[in-house]
Parts: structure tokens; sequence; C-alpha cells
């Protein structure tokens, strides 16, 4: 990597391990992540994606190797990396009974911030539940009050485990929206995702995964690219149209909200 890029670069994974007993859940792997990128980890379940994540974001020791992030050693220094990174969180990790409003400013008054709660509500478009319970919310406006609750410390990376999982296809293209806008914004995003379709609408780059080690990574067409050059021939031609289209023609794009 020339010194042009590498000055670029906000997050540094170098020969990251991770063991559990017999089982090397995370196998030597290294990669690094471009500033207003979005760089998408893909893989089997148990491929090590999630444990990645998780040493990443100080959530587990690191056995071996050097993760820096935007220039602060991870393993040194896990107080510091903490108020540079918004980690979504599950529904189930939020006070039912508060508003989001009250919600977005108790976790802005953990960080030490003021924030102003309508502002993060409108970069998720649910400036309109502000006064709602989290748990009246529906599972995609859920998913989107997780994004605007880790922005609460204006982070520099974003990290999202599954953003789209369980979410209807409105729903799930309508959250690729609100992601794409916020990196657009200058924020940097790291995600898991098991929709290949989702890997190629989002992701600069991609890094495959499994059995804990990175077996391949670059940019999603490239990665097509280099298949169809080995002489990959898929087993029947692909249909201009699947099931998913013929849903999103009849019943329309526009999001829906219980």
């Amino acid at each position: 990597m020339n010194i042009e890029m590498m000055s670029d670069v906000v997050l540094d994974v170098q020969n990251l391990s991770k063991r559990y007993g017999q089982l090397l859940a995370v196998n030597g792997i290294s990669f690094s992540v471009r500033r207003q990128e979005i760089y998408g980890i893909l893989g089997p379940n148990g491929a090590g994606k999630t444990t990645t994540l998780e040493m990443i974001e100080t959530l587990r020791p690191i056995d071996s190797g050097t993760v820096i992030l935007d220039g602060i050693d991870v393993r040194k220094e896990p107080k510091k990396v903490k108020r540079l990174i918004g980690v979504q969180l599950q529904s189930s990790a939020f006070f039912d009974k508060l508003t989001l409003v009250e919600l977005l400013s108790l976790f802005g008054e953990m960080y030490g911030r003021r924030v102003d709660p309508l502002l993060l509500l409108d970069e998720v478009e649910l400036r309109d539940k502000a006064s709602s319970q989290a748990a009246q919310l529906s599972g995609g406006q859920k998913q989107r009050f997780s994004i605007a609750a880790a922005l609460v410390n204006d982070p520099v990376v974003l990290f999202l485990d599954e953003p789209t999982t369980g979410l209807d296809p409105q729903a799930r293209r309508h959250l690729w929206g609100v992601i794409k806008r916020i990196r657009s914004e200058g924020k940097t995003i790291v995600l898991t995702t098991h929709y290949m379709e989702e890997a190629e609408e989002l992701c600069d780059r991609v890094a495959i995964m499994d059995h804990g080690k990175i077996i391949t990574q670059s940019a999603p067409q490239l990665l097509i690219d280099d298949l169809i050059s080995d002489g990959f021939k898929k087993e029947r031609v692909e249909r201009l149209a699947n099931l998913e289209d013929v849903f999103l023609s009849l019943t329309g794009h526009s999001l829906r909200e219980e």
C-alpha cells in the first residue's frame, strides 16, 4: 500500500487472531478500511465475522495482532477507541418504556455529550416517531433507530452487524438509502451481511471470510469479473427478474410504516 493510501486509512487490522480453546475463531486476518468507505465482511455462520467486529469494537480481548483505529491502538487505549466508534445495538438493548427522544438524550449523557435527538431522528427518517416508545416501533423502525443511537457520539467509524436481517424488501431497501446517506455525510461504515445483493449495492469493497480466515477481498464487481474470467458459468441462465422484483413491482417500493 502506498503512502497516499495509508494516509487515507482509518482502520488498519494486522494479523488479528482469537482462540476459544481448540477453536481458532479468527486466524491471523489483515485488512484496512479507508475513510468514508463502506466495507463489508461476508461469510457463512461461524466464519468469524462477529468475533472480528467485537475485537475491533473492544468488546472482546484480542489474543494477538494489532488494530489501529484513527491512529489509536485498540489493545492499548480501548477507552479512547470507544469514543470514536458507533456500534449498532439490538432492539433488546433499549429501555422499551422511554421515548426515542429520551433514549437518545440518555445515550448522549453517557458519552458526556449534549445531543439534538430530533436531528438524529431526521438522519434515519424517524422524526414523526419522536414521542413513541421503543417498544411501539416496527422491525424496520427499530433497526433505523439503532443506527441513530450509534450516531450519538458522532463516530469516526460506524459498525453495523447484519443491519437488515428480518426486514421486508421495502424496509431493507429503505435502510440501504439511510446507510448510503450517512456515508455521503462523511462517515466510514463497516458492516456484515448475509445478503449478497446488499453487499453489491452498498459496499465499496468486501472481505469474504471462512473458517476464521479472509479468503479474498476487493470491490464486489472486481471479484465477480475475476470469477467470470476464470471460466465460471452458472448452471442456469439468470432470469431477467426474480420473485422479489415481482413483489416490489406489485406492492411498490415505498416504505410501509406500522
